[in-house]
């Protein structure tokens, strides 16, 4: 390329990178990831989207590995300089290190032209340098401290907090937390559950448009999409025949094992695919969750898939204003550690604190759905979290506190034996391929 067309695309900056970096901010503001990219790249065409998803998302995978690049080559380091300059530096050094097919010139040029469009030129000059030698000094890159322990190292070399390594290696052992960290960094497939069609159905509508599907963890009859399918423009989502749902979630449904025809209450639902499995077999759903905007995807959904014995109810599951039912699913809020592959964002957000928090409320919260449950009904309590004090510790203290309930496997063959732990569903990720889950069926006396 010439030095004319290197200079045009220094001043054409791309609406992916617009749309990264404007992601990036709304994740400092406190937005979440889903949402951020949903708000950012709703005017990018499939292709575009789907570039802008990788560049960010692995952004926040491989941030450890950025800053290690970034800190010895800015002058007093990345802490002194604006938060947006040093994710705009993040996204080049991503694109130069761990993009192979965007050319060196192409992620200096435009990271330089999008720092100066929003931080001036002398923003600029500092990027265009810190980036420069990063892609001179990438043969012999060494982003590495001076590592005392087996936690540094392997926070540093899978890109998370050291704290929560820690945690792991603690509890799972330094193999075990690796692979987990290892899953963590690596892409989410999308995974599909049929809907008023079998399996066979709805491999062959995939076919049908070009799509070859494969097989899914622990679930034999969903199916794992090809990265990179569009999944608005098939026709089996179009006709209704098929909704997102990764194995750890649909485990969590068949563990409940709610008898056929009841009535039951999904306390938590949003954004609501527990809620569409559990309305498979039971007569009526109450769906509730008390914030109103993430229910319009399970509505949504309702919609799309013609589903008519689920009632959606904006109602706050700490206070539910439901009669006792015979059949209760509380998915409560949680630390979300077992679902960190597709979120790469929360990772860095989480808080040591925030475990506390989280287990406060949850404790309220089974307390209140406890109320709900006629006597000898079942209450399932579930998380996607891998931490005991949401998990274990969470339903120990609630039997200890209740004497009238005890935990009840569910009937043999209704999940793999692989993921039950002690009458418990315990899904990992590091073990099983998928996100991980919790659940505990809590029987009360008759």
């Amino acid at each position: 390329m010439t030095a004319g067309a290197h200079a045009r695309t220094a001043t054409m900056v791309t609406d992916s990178r617009v749309a990264a970096a404007e992601i990036l901010a709304d994740l400092r503001d406190g937005l979440l990831l889903d949402a951020a990219f949903d708000r950012r790249t709703v005017t990018l065409d499939a292709r575009d989207r789907r570039w802008t998803q990788e560049l960010v998302y692995g952004l926040l995978r491989r941030r450890e590995d950025l800053d290690g690049a970034l800190r010895p080559r800015v002058r007093g380091g990345i802490a002194r300089i604006h938060a947006d300059i040093t994710d705009l530096l993040r996204l080049g050094v991503y694109q130069l290190l761990f993009m192979g097919s965007v050319p060196a010139y192409a992620a200096i040029a435009q990271t330089v032209e999008l720092v100066k469009r929003r931080h001036g030129i002398g923003a600029s000059k500092l990027a265009n340098a810190v980036l420069r030698r990063i892609d001179r000094e990438r043969a012999s890159l060494d982003t590495a401290a001076v590592e005392e322990d087996e936690v540094e190292r392997l926070a540093r070399q899978h890109s998370h907090p050291q704290w929560l390594v820690a945690r792991w290696v603690a509890q799972f052992g330094t193999g075990d937390a690796e692979r987990l960290l290892e899953s963590n960094n690596r892409e989410a497939p999308v995974i599909l559950r049929p809907w008023r069609v079998d399996r066979r159905q709805l491999d062959a509508s995939l076919e049908r448009s070009g799509v070859t599907a494969g097989d899914a963890p622990l679930v034999p009859d969903s199916v794992r999409l090809p990265a990179g399918t569009a999944l608005l423009e098939l026709a089996a989502w179009r006709q209704g025949e098929c909704f997102v749902q990764d194995p750890a979630a649909t485990l969590v449904t068949r563990y409940a094992a709610f008898p056929p025809g009841v009535v039951a209450g999904d306390l938590c639902a949003a954004p609501g695919g527990k809620t569409l499995e559990l309305s498979r077999a039971a007569s009526f759903i109450v769906a509730a969750d008390r914030a109103v905007s993430r229910m319009r995807r399970l509505s949504d959904n309702l919609r799309r898939l013609a589903v008519d014995n689920v009632g959606v109810v904006a109602m706050d599951a700490a206070v539910p204003a439901v009669r006792p039912l015979d059949a209760v699913l509380l998915d409560v809020p949680c630390t979300g550690t077992g679902t960190f592959r597709r979120h790469p964002d929360a990772r860095w957000r989480l808080r040591q604190s925030d475990l506390a928090i989280l287990a406060a409320t949850q404790a309220d919260l089974l307390r209140a759905a406890a109320g709900c449950v006629n006597p000898g009904g079942l209450l399932v309590y579930s998380t996607c979290s891998l931490e005991p004090e949401e998990n274990d510790e969470q339903v120990d203290a609630f039997l200890a506190r209740h004497s009238g309930w005890t935990v009840e496997p569910p009937p043999d063959g209704t999940v793999p034996d692989a993921v039950i732990d002690r009458g418990r569903l315990r899904v990992l990720p590091q073990r099983h391929g998928t996100d991980g889950a919790f659940a505990a069926r809590l029987r009360r006396a008759a």
